[in-house]
C-alpha cells in the first residue's frame, strides 16, 4: 500500500467516526444562522446547490483558504482529483452554515481557526495563508496537525486542523470521485452469481 493510500484509509476512518458524530460543544463566539432548520422536506427531484437551504458563511478571502486547505489535505494524484475538483470547500462551508445546533460547534471551531492560520502566516510570512508559498504553508500545518509535537498555545489550533482533515476527509469519500478513489462499491449487483459453492449447500444439508 502506497503512502498516498495509507492516508485515505486513516482519512476514511477519522471521518467514519467524526463527521457524523454530533456532539454538543460551545458555540458562545460564534452565533447561529439564523435560517430556519427543520422545514418540510427538500424536493427529491431538484438538485440543491451550496447557499438554496441556507446563507453560506465563507467570504471570498475564506473561501479562498477553505480551497487551499482542502487541496493541501487531499491533493490531486493519478487516479483521483484534488478536493477542491470536487467542491469540498462548498461543503465545509454548507456544513458550518447550517442552523442546527449540532453544527454550532464546528461553526466556532472553522471560523475561529482560519482566523489563526491566516493571522499566523501574516505574522511569518507577511501575507495570507493562500499567498504563502507551498513549503510555508506546509511547515505551518506541520506546527498543528500532530498533538504530541504542537506548543501547548496553539491548542486550539490543533483542534480545528483536526477536525477541518475531518471534514475534508468527509465530504471528499462521499463523492463518487471519492468512493471510486478507495474502490469503493457499494451497493451494487454483482456481475454474474451462480449461487453457494457446493461445499457449503454440502455442510447445510442441501447436497
Amino acid at each position: 500500500m502506497d503512502r498516498r493510500l495509507a492516508i485515505k484509509w486513516v482519512l476514511v476512518a477519522a471521518a467514519t467516526l467524526t463527521v457524523f458524530d454530533r456532539l454538543s460543544r460551545s458555540a458562545d463566539a460564534v452565533p447561529l444562522t439564523k435560517a430556519k432548520g427543520y422545514g418540510p422536506d427538500p424536493d427529491l427531484m431538484k438538485a440543491y446547490l451550496p447557499g438554496d437551504l441556507w446563507p453560506l458563511t465563507f467570504t471570498p478571502q475564506q473561501r479562498r483558504l477553505a480551497i487551499t486547505l482542502c487541496d493541501l489535505m487531499i491533493p490531486a494524484d493519478d487516479n483521483s482529483p484534488k478536493a477542491s475538483d470536487l467542491k469540498v470547500h462548498d461543503f465545509i462551508d454548507e456544513w458550518i452554515s447550517s442552523p442546527y445546533p449540532g453544527q454550532a460547534g464546528d461553526r466556532k471551531t472553522i471560523l475561529e481557526g482560519m482566523t489563526w492560520i491566516d493571522a499566523e502566516s501574516s505574522r511569518r510570512h507577511g501575507g495570507p495563508f493562500a499567498d504563502a508559498k507551498p513549503e510555508q504553508q506546509t511547515a505551518l500545518l506541520d506546527d498543528i496537525c500532530d498533538p504530541a509535537r504542537a506548543l501547548p498555545e496553539n491548542k486550539m489550533a490543533v483542534s480545528f486542523f483536526k477536525r477541518y482533515r475531518d471534514l475534508t476527509a468527509g465530504g471528499y469519500y462521499t463523492t463518487p470521485e471519492g468512493m471510486t478513489a478507495i474502490g469503493y462499491v457499494g451497493n451494487v449487483p454483482l456481475p454474474s452469481y451462480d449461487g453457494p459453492p457446493p461445499e457449503v449447500l454440502k455442510k447445510i444439508g442441501l447436497l
